[in-house]
């Protein structure tokens, strides 16, 4: 695999919603080019927002109807995976020649999922992974993916793969994906804090891999004229942190912070051999006769016929 670039799009959800941050993307594609960037990562939930501070009207033990109405409204700012969205994002893929990964509230049925999607340039739309575990009171609103999106995809920048925010610190899940072969670890994540520069660095550490995470950046509430509590005011809602690392834990690039932009690095993938020499970590460093781990990639529907 020849040496390739990768970049790291740091923008935000916008609150006039979905239509509007799908043109804040594609109003990058002359940076995308002029970066020569062969793989864009760009955040979590970044198509259908991340709605931090909202609380949906739940108690525990009740719900209020004003939080029912909160849910519509972001199940309506959701997207369909296939529909015009990814066939916006398939073109923009063709016309730059980047692979793409990036966050989407993915509306299905009744359920929403927090989902990575991929996109090729030749194929368009070629895979997505469905958050597994979602954090905290993200349970309130997203579904839990299954084994059956975990895809560790061929790409122009060797094997890609996608594990969202706090997914990262999933011990087994990260074995998982060191199993498949991952050279380019994507992490979209609305995760601003210095440890998950630490998270990053060991990651790309311990998986011997390329690491490129894309962080929102939300202004305070203070510019958006919300009132969030327990929140200071002032305090940016995401700050971003964008980065990019190479296998011994390096940074190549950023951490971008405060701002939207693109970041970008020149990886070769050659290096993986050279950092893996004494530490593979599905391979010679592992102990299968001591530890092993099964991973069910079916697709558990909660009604299947037969």
């Amino acid at each position: 695999m020849p040496k390739s670039v990768v970049a790291a799009l740091q923008i935000g959800a916008l609150p006039e919603g979905k239509a509007a941050t799908l043109e804040q993307i594609l109003s990058y594609e002359a940076a995308i080019i002029e970066a020569g960037a062969q793989l864009v990562v760009m955040p979590e939930a970044l198509l259908g927002g991340y709605p931090k501070g909202e609380g949906f009207g739940t108690q525990l033990g009740y719900r209020l109807p004003e939080g029912r109405e909160a849910f519509a409204r972001y199940f309506a700012n959701a997207i369909e995976v296939p529909g015009v969205e990814t066939d916006a994002l398939a073109a923009l893929s063709a016309r730059t020649g980047a692979n793409l990964v990036l966050g989407v509230i993915e509306r299905s049925g009744s359920t929403l999922y927090c989902t990575a999607l991929y996109f090729d340039p030749q194929q368009g739309l070629s895979g997505k992974h469905r958050k597994l575990m979602p954090t905290g009171t993200e349970r309130l609103i997203w579904g839990k993916g299954d084994g059956s999106t975990l895809p560790v995809l061929d790409t122009q920048v060797g094997r890609v793969g996608a594990v969202i925010c706090w997914e990262n610190m999933m011990p087994l899940l990260r074995t998982a994906m060191y199993a498949q072969g991952i050279e380019v670890w994507c992490a979209p994540t609305v995760d601003e804090r210095e440890m998950w520069q630490v998270s990053m660095r060991h990651i790309a550490h311990e998986g011997r891999c390329f690491v490129v995470s894309a962080c929102q950046v939300q202004a305070s509430p203070e510019e958006l004229g919300l009132e969030i509590a327990n929140w200071p005011a002032q305090r940016p809602l995401i700050a971003g942190g964008s980065v990019i690392v190479g296998p011994m834990g390096d940074v190549l690039a950023g951490p971008l912070v405060g701002r939207a932009g693109l970041i970008s690095a020149q990886i070769d993938t050659a290096d993986l051999v050279r950092a893996r020499y004494d530490y593979d970590v599905v391979g010679h460093y592992a102990r299968p006769d001591v530890f092993e781990l099964t991973v069910d990639q079916r697709p558990r529907p909660g009604v299947r016929f037969t």
